[in-house]
């Protein structure tokens, strides 16, 4: 006894069912598809020629078309070229429908984007796993495709959520000029960096740079900025309990980096996940800055006379070793100087060459801007970048922070 569609478990019936055109100028052939097909759960709608196809197929939606080859005014072979003029093979699935003897023709299909053939006389149960393979392809890839928008708006609203910890309001000190600049390379990004004041003295400021790209980087970065937030009840990796236990001092760059090494150990992230730091504190009384780099390029020192110099500190990244040493620098800066820190992907950016930008052009491309202000040697830095690169899109996340002690002219 032949089973009916709805005895069918629902996962094979939601398989094999879907909405089909079938067109034939031969009534016989057309009739004995279209039965058989509908009593296998099938939507069958059928069409006499080539303009009649061609009219449903502008005002319906199909799985698959099952199109004969030999039909009069407008052949298959047409039916088929005008089709795939505004519909891909893998949004409409046509097989088409010829003679044994005539390859020609099967070739010629296939050239025109046809997706699959059968031959007469048809043998039902070909015709039949042909349909249910190609409609199952197209279900899949209508799945894949909602997978991808879904997919494409979590991360953009992650982006909105990562772009929202980067600084919005630069600190007010009246003897330093702060900027930022912050280019993820995809929709998330394994960069951060961040400026703020504490303590109505003291400037703090940092690049970090997560090993590797995606998710798991980008949850690192979002994880760490919320660390080395100062948050209103000023909790933070970055401030510490006073001796006194009166309230809470400012950590040093060293400390910092040693409380985030202990946080987030390397071997216990199921990524496997380490991330490169330069975290520094300016006393703006002072114009003292105190900094520690953990597997980061050193800054950029820029003097008020043009000269730069880079000042490394090299230690180990974050997270690689369980009690690493890191040491503190220090830096007077004086009226006029400016200090840049950067993560790598400014250095390894490479050109159609082949060749990395690479720390001494860096260094001459910060130079040659002097003359500008602040920001716009940022602008201008990034500019140049894209066109040594021969474009914007780079191939790694580029965080920029710069900081410029003011003349006294300026306060």
């Amino acid at each position: 006894m032949t089973s009916s569609p709805q005895d069918r478990p629902a996962a094979e019936r939601a398989l094999e069912e879907g909405s089909l055109l079938v067109v034939d100028d031969n009534e016989m052939n057309r009739d004995m598809l279209s039965r058989r097909l509908s009593r296998r759960g099938y939507t069958v709608v059928t069409a006499v020629n080539g303009r009649e196809a061609l009219d449903r197929i502008a005002g319906g939606s199909f799985d698959v078309i099952i199109l004969d080859i030999m039909m009069p005014e407008i052949d298959g072979l047409e039916v088929l070229r005008r089709v795939r003029e505004k519909t891909p093979a893998g949004d409409l699935p046509i097989i088409m429908v010829t003679a044994k003897s005539e390859s020609e023709d099967v070739v010629r299909a296939l050239n025109l984007g046809a997706n699959d053939y059968v031959t007469k006389p048809l043998d039902f149960q070909v015709v039949h796993a042909r349909v249910q393979t190609q409609v199952s392809l197209k279900r899949a890839r209508e799945e894949l495709r909602l997978a991808h928008a879904r997919m494409k708006h979590d991360l953009e609203i992650a982006a909105r959520v990562q772009r929202a910890l980067l600084p919005t309001e630069l600190p007010a000190f009246p003897g330093a000029a702060c900027a930022w600049r912050f280019i993820a390379c995809d929709e998330l990004a394994g960069d951060a960096v961040n400026i703020f004041g504490v303590e109505d003295r003291y400037l703090c400021l940092y690049v970090l740079d997560v090993s590797g790209h995606g998710v798991p980087a980008a949850l690192l970065s979002v994880s760490v900025t919320r660390n080395l937030t100062l948050h209103a009840d000023r909790s933070s990796l970055v401030r510490t309990a006073s001796i006194d236990g009166s309230g809470s001092v400012l950590c040093g760059p060293a400390e910092v980096a040693r409380r985030l090494n202990a946080i987030y150990p390397m071997e216990t992230s199921g990524a496997h996940l380490y991330f490169t730091l330069v975290y520094g504190i300016m006393d703006t009384r002072t114009n003292r800055l105190r900094f520690v780099c953990a597997g980061h390029p050193g800054p950029i020192l820029v003097r008020a006379d043009g000269t730069t110099q880079v000042v490394d500190s090299p230690a180990l990244p974050i997270g690689m070793l369980a009690d690493p040493e890191y040491e503190e620098k220090e830096i007077d800066l004086r009226p006029g100087d400016r200090l840049y820190m950067y993560s790598d992907g400014l250095i390894e950016e490479v050109n159609p060459s082949g060749e990395m930008f690479g720390q001494e052009r860096l260094q001459a491309a910060i130079a040659a801007q002097r003359s500008e202000s602040l920001e716009a040697s940022l602008d201008a830095l990034t500019r140049g970048l894209a066109a040594w690169r021969g474009g914007d899109h780079f191939t790694d996340d580029l965080s920029i922070v710069a900081v410029e002690i003011r003349r006294p002219e300026l306060h």
